[in-house]
């Protein structure tokens, strides 16, 4: 049967065919059936082909080692009238298409579409159907979705002619999941059912011989072991030595020549066989050197863990190295390096606590930092590593005080990180870390001037941030992570303007931020950081346009936001800055709902930031990042609603949560949502300093 092939299909399907497409399968699944999906993904990708199969020509060429790559889709788009390009791309690039079937996915219209397009792509024999609940033809409980039910016509839609979808059977009494995969197999590679389950006997066959061998070997070895013991001690040690050795050069020279290149999924495998190796070793009757490689090494581990969004697993290790490096700074407490390493080790559990919203937990994690490091400064009060990192904890201290609505504390905090960090650029100019400190001391007091109304003064101070970052991202030209500081501060900036009234200057400052932030992303799609500053930009940049009234631009670039804070929060909905960051996002699209006339849309989204920022809200009252957001998505949500007195009641909230702000009265984002609350119930608004509109508010700062 002839299929019509869009343009735009046919381009990407020749540039496929011009070598072998990138996936053997592309899996497609409902919501409701992802552990299945996850489950049949893990099996396929392990399976290796039978050493004698390998290289014998099947039906659709000759057989690899593996079956892999098959491409699982992540994100639950199942809302969605239309496939994005990512998802449309891998469809393109992929031999076969598997679908998960069942009485969810035939109610989905995103496994509908899938099926739909790779159809389209004249591959319907190279389509095949795992059965896990439901049945065929039944109108009551269909598992096949209408495009696997019936052939396309001549024009590539649904048509009448049942199809006849070949299924592997996963329902209680059928197929089971052994067979089930070799079935899926034998499909994909284009090899009989028969051979694979032949050969699959016999590599079991083979396994269990192998493993009795191994076992009566593992006795005879331990045994000989058990008798040199003794005698081997001494080389024991000698050989865990070189084994620490070897590991600490996996997560030293080998982890910082990765991370240069951006090769996380690397570091993360290395990363964990390290700390499981760690972990099974004994911590008494070693040196204090071991320990030190070890703490060494659970830091390394947890800041991989940490780029990768992992907190939880982060601050595991980190706990672990504070527990070396506390009980070696108990046993030498005149010993500067190692109460310095203890410190450090403890600075970044209470950041991941941070990260994870508990502003309790976190600064008094921080205190304790202090607290060391004041007991250490009498043994060197100049030394260049200890004034470095108490500029640290006075930086993260101070943070954590503007998150709980104590401003001027927390202004003279970032003071005080200024003259630390002047100071220590005099030692050496050169030191990129004390440089990048210097510009993030210049970040914080912007962000103090813009709480205080003086916009100008956060102008400039923004502007020597960005001096600063730019200078070191060009020394380092070749170390991506260094590229991203830049990015933050072309934001920071490009907010600041827009807020001074130069709106032109600020969407141009965050074209350049979102633009980078796409590109690192695009090194590294490991980097959850980079992801989160694409979606961050995106988002921020799109309130700008729609102010200039570009709302074209502005509508895709909210819409890029939120699918990549979906997929965010789906993967870590304990990270509270993602949230409120998605909230934003959230807010943005209901204000842009509304403008083109779709309250409908416009209240859910609004509905759903509250739903966020409200607990958020309720815990901490006085965080400007919360407070804002939480008022514009309350004035969106009045802007859209039928129902008048709701509307006058949300404004009436807003100007109740603004009255209870302790400091930051003089700031023009909060003044100027006060007056659009004040507009909304027909009062005269009081004079303010700023008229415009606020920009979108400044993110969570991440330090």
């Amino acid at each position: 049967m002839d299929v019509q092939v869009r343009p735009d299909v046919a381009t990407a399907e020749s540039s496929a065919e011009s070598g072998r497409r990138r996936y053997r399968a592309f899996i497609s699944y409902g919501h409701h059936d992802k552990a299945i999906a996850t489950r049949l993904h893990r099996q396929l990708e392990s399976y290796r082909v039978p050493s004698r199969l390998r290289g014998t020509q099947g039906t659709f060429g000759p057989l690899p080692t593996r079956a892999a790559p098959i491409f699982l889709d992540r994100e639950d788009l199942a809302s969605a009238d239309e496939l994005g390009a990512s998802i449309r791309a891998a469809l393109i690039d992929s031999d076969a298409l598997i679908v998960v079937c069942s009485r969810a996915a035939a109610r989905s219209h995103w496994v509908n579409n899938e099926v739909l397009e790779f159809k389209r792509l004249g591959r319907t024999h190279r389509i095949y159907c795992l059965i896990v609940d439901g049945e065929p033809g039944d109108p009551t409980h269909e598992c096949f979705p209408p495009a696997l039910r019936f052939e396309l016509d001549a024009d590539g839609q649904i048509g009448t002619r049942p199809a006849e979808p070949l299924a592997a059977d996963l329902r209680p009494g059928g197929d089971g999941w052994p067979l089930a995969r070799l079935k899926l197999l034998s499909g994909l590679l284009g090899v009989e059912l028969d051979v694979l389950r032949r050969r699959e006997v016999h590599r079991r066959n083979r396994r269990m011989l192998a493993i009795t061998a191994a076992s009566v070997l593992a006795m005879l070895v331990t045994s000989f072991l058990a008798v040199q013991a003794v005698i081997a001690r001494n080389d024991a040690q000698r050989r865990q030595k070189q084994a620490e050795a070897l590991v600490g050069f996996m997560l030293g020279d080998l982890n910082d020549k990765l991370r240069e290149v951006s090769r996380q999924d690397i570091l993360e495998a290395v990363d964990d066989h390290a700390m499981a190796y760690f972990q099974s070793l004994p911590v008494a009757d070693v040196t204090d050197q071991t320990l030190e490689q070890r703490a060494k090494a659970y830091v390394l581990i947890g800041d991989v863990r940490q780029n990768q969004g992992h907190l939880p697993q982060a601050l595991e290790s980190y706990q672990a190295a504070v527990a070396l490096t506390q009980r070696l700074a108990a046993a030498q407490p005149r010993n500067l390096a190692r109460q310095l390493a203890y410190a450090s080790d403890l600075m970044f559990v209470g950041m991941m606590r941070w990260y994870q919203g508990d502003l309790a937990g976190a600064q008094h994690g921080f205190e304790d930092v202090q607290a060391i490091l004041d007991r250490a400064r009498p043994l060197a009060p100049r030394d260049p590593t200890l004034l470095y990192q108490l500029a640290g904890v006075v930086n993260n201290t101070a943070h954590i005080l503007e998150a709980r609505g104590r401003t001027n504390a927390a202004r003279a905090q970032y003071r005080h990180l200024l003259d630390l960090s002047t100071a220590l650029v005099a030692i050496d100019a050169t030191n990129e870390q004390w440089n990048s400190l210097l510009g993030l001391a210049h970040n914080n007091l912007a962000k103090m001037a813009v709480l205080d109304g003086e916009l100008p003064t956060a102008v400039a101070e923004y502007r020597a941030d960005l001096a600063i970052q730019t200078a070191i991202a060009h020394r380092a030209s070749r170390n991506v992570a260094e590229m991203e500081a830049p990015l933050l501060s072309q934001a920071a900036l490009g907010r600041a303007l827009a807020l001074a009234g130069d709106l032109d200057g600020g969407i141009a400052h965050l074209r350049i931020a979102q633009a980078g932030a796409e590109r690192l992303h695009a090194l590294d799609k490991t980097h959850m950081g980079f992801a989160e500053d694409a979606a961050l930009y995106a988002a921020q940049l799109a309130g700008l346009l729609r102010q200039r009234g570009q709302t074209a631009e502005a509508g895709k670039l909210v819409a890029r936001s939120l699918a990549v804070f979906d997929d965010l929060v789906h993967q870590d909905p304990a990270r509270a800055d993602w949230q409120l960051e998605r909230a934003e996002a959230l807010v943005e699209k209901s204000v842009q709902d509304h403008a083109a006339g779709d309250n409908a849309a416009a209240r859910a989204g609004a509905h759903a930031a509250l739903a966020v920022l409200d607990p958020m809200l309720a815990a901490k009252s006085q965080d400007r990042a919360i407070v804002l957001a939480a008022l514009a998505a309350r004035l969106a949500l009045a802007a859209s609603s039928d129902d008048e007195a709701e509307s006058m009641h949300l404004r009436q909230q807003v100007l109740t949560t603004v009255q209870a702000q302790t400091s930051g009265q003089r700031d023009p984002r909060l003044l100027a949502l006060r007056d659009e609350a004040l507009q909304g119930l027909r009062k005269a608004p009081q004079a303010t300093d700023k008229t415009t509109l606020a920009a979108p508010s400044d993110a969570i700062h991440r330090p």
